[in-house]
C-alpha cells in the first residue's frame, strides 16, 4: 500500500516538475502565498483526472483487503459488458482509462464506486436482482457517482490544500522523493474517500442525484427505466438498515418515494427476456 501511494505522489507531483504535460486540463487555481525558489507554489487546485484515477486505485486496494474478488471470469466478464454498455450513455461516459467493473465474493447486499471509474458490486446484490435491467440500474447509479465525483469531492479540501503545499516543498529539493509526511497526508485523503464509501455513505442529495442519473442512463441505453424503481421495491420490502448498503444510503423508501416521481417507468422491451435469460445463466 506505502509503494502505491509513493507512485500516486510521483504522479501527482509531475505538474510541478514539467511545464505543459499534454491531456492534463487545469482550472482556476487558488494560490496560498507560499513561494518555493522564489515562485508561488499552487496550493489548490481542481483534481485532475489521472490523480482521482490514482486515488481511486489506491481505494480499490482499500476495500480489496476487506471484501475478496469474486473468481468467476464468466460473471465478471458479463458484469463489465452491462457495465460498459450503461456507462457509454451515462453523462461521464470517459473517465481517465476508463471503466472497471469486478464482483466481491460477499452475501453483503452492497456496491462501491470508486472515484475515477473502478466500480465493486457483491454477489448479495447481484442476487437481489431479478434480471439484467435491474443490475444496468444498479451499475448505472454507481457511475453516476462517478460522473458526479462523489468520491473524490469527498476529499477534505483542508488536507488536499496540504498535500498541494507539502508537494511543492518537496519538489523545491530537487524530488530526493515523497516524504513520510507526504505519504501519511495522502493516506489521509484515501481514508475520507474510504470511510465515505464504505462506513458514513454520500449524503442524500447525492444518492438522489445518482438515482436520478441511473434511470436517465437506463433509458438512453436501451434497459427498463423502471428498473431502478423495482429493484429499489424488492430492496425497501428488506430494508432493515442493518449493514451493507441499508447502513450507507438513505432509507430505501426514501429513494423510491423520489425516483417514481421522475416518472420512470416503460414497457418492456423484446429484448428483455433475452437479458433476462442471459441473467439467470450467470452463477451466484
Amino acid at each position: 500500500m506505502r509503494r502505491q501511494l509513493i507512485w500516486l505522489l510521483l504522479i501527482i507531483s509531475a505538474p510541478y516538475l514539467v511545464v505543459g504535460c499534454a491531456g492534463v486540463d487545469y482550472v482556476s487555481v487558488a494560490h496560498s502565498g507560499l513561494k518555493v525558489a522564489g515562485k508561488a507554489v499552487e496550493a489548490s487546485r481542481p483534481i485532475s483526472d489521472p490523480e482521482e484515477y490514482y486515488v481511486g486505485r489506491a481505494v480499490a486496494a482499500r476495500i480489496l483487503s476487506t471484501y475478496p474478488l469474486y473468481q468467476d471470469t464468466q460473471l465478471t466478464l458479463y458484469v463489465n459488458e452491462v457495465g460498459q454498455t450503461v456507462a457509454r450513455k451515462s453523462s461521464r461516459p470517459n473517465p481517465y482509462r476508463g471503466y472497471h467493473f469486478a464482483v466481491l465474493d460477499t452475501t453483503e447486499v452492497n456496491a462501491f464506486a470508486c472515484p475515477g471509474g473502478i466500480i465493486f458490486v457483491t454477489r448479495g446484490l447481484i442476487k437481489t436482482c431479478a434480471n439484467e435491467d435491474e443490475l444496468a440500474a444498479v451499475l448505472a447509479h454507481e457511475v453516476g457517482h462517478v460522473a458526479n465525483k462523489d468520491g473524490i469531492n469527498s476529499i477534505s479540501k483542508a488536507r488536499w490544500t496540504e498535500v498541494l503545499t507539502t508537494m511543492g516543498t518537496e519538489a523545491a529539493k530537487q524530488f530526493a522523493g515523497p516524504a513520510g509526511s507526504l505519504v501519511t497526508l495522502f493516506e489521509g485523503s484515501i481514508d475520507d474517500v474510504f470511510k465515505t464509501i464504505v462506513v458514513s455513505g454520500y449524503s442524500r442529495s447525492a444518492e438522489a442525484a445518482a438515482d436520478q442519473d441511473a434511470v436517465n442512463t437506463l433509458s438512453r441505453a436501451g434497459y427498463d427505466p423502471g428498473a431502478m424503481a423495482a429493484l429499489l421495491t424488492k430492496m425497501a420490502a428488506g430494508d432493515k438498515g442493518s449493514g451493507g448498503i441499508f447502513k450507507t444510503h438513505p432509507p430505501t423508501s426514501e429513494r423510491l418515494a423520489k425516483v417514481k416521481a421522475q416518472g420512470a417507468e416503460g414497457p418492456p422491451s423484446k429484448e428483455m427476456a433475452t437479458r433476462t435469460k442471459r441473467f439467470q445463466s450467470q452463477k451466484l
